[in-house]
C-alpha cells in the first residue's frame, strides 16, 4: 500500500502545488526581518525515492529572496516536498521509516535498501533522527497537541503516519495531510 505511493506522480503534483501556495502565501506577508517585497529564487534539487516521470517543475525547492538592497536574504517556505536538506523526497522518507519500524512482509533494512536504493547508513541515520532529534524538535512540540495521544513519540514516524491515514482512510491523502501539518506546523 505504502509503497505503490511513491509510483504515483500524482501525489507528488498534489505536493508540489501545496508548496506553490505555502511559497504563496510566505510571499504575500513580506521579508520577516525587514518586511521588504520577497522575489522568487528557486534551485533545482536532484531528489530521490520517487519514479523517474516526475516533472522537473517537481523537482525544484520553492525559495524566496528579499527585495530590499541592505537585506537580500533568502527565506525557505514551508515545503511538503522536501524535508530540510534530506536527498530524499519527504514523503519517501516517511513511507520507508514507516515500513522500517511496521516491517509488513517481513521489511527489513536489506529488503528496503532493495526496493529503494537507500544506504544502510541512511537508514541508520533517519532512525537516529527520529528517535533522538525529531520528538525534541520545535516542529514537533508545536504540533504534537494536534494529534491522538497513541502517536507515540518513540514510535515515530509510523505512529503519526498512520494515525493521518486512519484519520483520511486513505494511504495517499492520509500521507499528504500529514505533510502539509507537518510543513505548517
Amino acid at each position: 500500500m505504502l509503497p505503490e505511493l511513491l509510483q504515483k506522480t500524482s501525489l507528488f503534483h498534489l505536493l508540489h502545488r501545496i508548496d506553490v501556495d505555502l511559497a504563496k502565501k510566505e510571499r504575500e506577508s513580506g521579508c520577516p526581518y525587514c518586511g521588504g517585497p520577497l522575489h522568487q529564487a528557486n534551485y533545482s534539487r536532484k531528489p530521490r525515492g520517487a519514479t523517474e516521470d516526475i516533472p522537473d517543475d517537481h523537482l525544484v525547492r520553492l525559495s524566496l529572496c528579499c527585495g530590499r538592497e541592505n537585506c537580500r536574504r533568502r527565506i525557505l517556505p514551508p515545503s511538503t516536498l522536501f524535508m530540510g536538506r534530506r536527498v530524499y523526497f519527504g514523503v519517501a522518507i516517511f513511507i520507508i521509516m514507516t515500513l522500517r519500524q511496521n516491517r509488513p512482509d517481513g521489511a527489513s533494512a536489506n529488503k528496503l535498501r532493495r526496493m529503494f536504493g537507500v544506504s544502510r547508513q541512511t537508514l541508520v541515520r533517519w532512525i537516529a533522527y527520529f528517535r533522538d532529534e525529531f520528538p525534541y524538535s520545535t516542529q514537533w512540540k508545536r504540533f504534537r497537541g494536534r494529534v491522538s495521544s497513541w502517536v507515540k513519540n518513540s514510535d515515530l514516524p509510523a505512529s503519526l503516519v498512520e494515525f493521518f491515514i486512519h484519520q483520511w482512510e486513505s494511504p495517499e491523502k492520509g500521507m499528504v495531510e500529514c505533510l502539509r501539518a507537518l510543513a505548517t506546523a
